[in-house]
């Protein structure tokens, strides 16, 4: 009796340290992914800057979507018009609980004027769309 009473305090206390650091672990893949997301918008926007690709008359020279990211864009200075890819795969907000958006619809996109998401004409920069606080007290929306 005294061993199974033993055995409920410390899965008990244990619980807490658990949640902490599955908590912790999808903050660094927040991290990580908007780390690469925005590196990828910075790249795609260098090459606009460097004739790369084609610039709209009225474009802000960053992407249209996320998708464009993965499925490249034509090299305007290759002979050969071969593609530009920024990268692999759209990394999937570890916040998201609807599992049927895609990756791309995880996240919430903040264009170049300043409009967000169904009113993006571009991608400028990405947050989360969780609604949760971080273990640094600041909402995963701005981070």
């Amino acid at each position: 009796m005294v061993t199974l009473a033993l055995l409920a305090l410390l899965v008990t206390s244990a619980s807490p340290v658990l949640q902490l650091n599955t908590k912790r672990e999808k903050e660094r893949e927040l991290k990580r992914a908007l780390w690469q997301i925005r590196d990828a918008l910075d790249a795609y926007k260098d090459a606009v800057d460097q004739g790369l690709i084609k610039k709209t008359a009225d474009g802000s020279g960053y992407p249209p979507s996320l998708v464009i990211l993965v499925s490249g864009v034509e090299n305007a200075q290759d002979p050969k018009k071969k593609k530009l890819f920024f990268l692999r795969r759209i990394p999937r907000d570890p916040f998201a609980a609807d599992v049927g958006q895609s990756n791309a619809e995880t996240w919430r996109i903040r264009a170049y004027d300043g409009a967000i998401d169904e009113m993006a004409k571009d991608v400028y920069d990405v947050s989360s769309r969780s609604p949760a606080i971080g273990i640094n007290q600041q909402p995963y929306s701005e981070w």
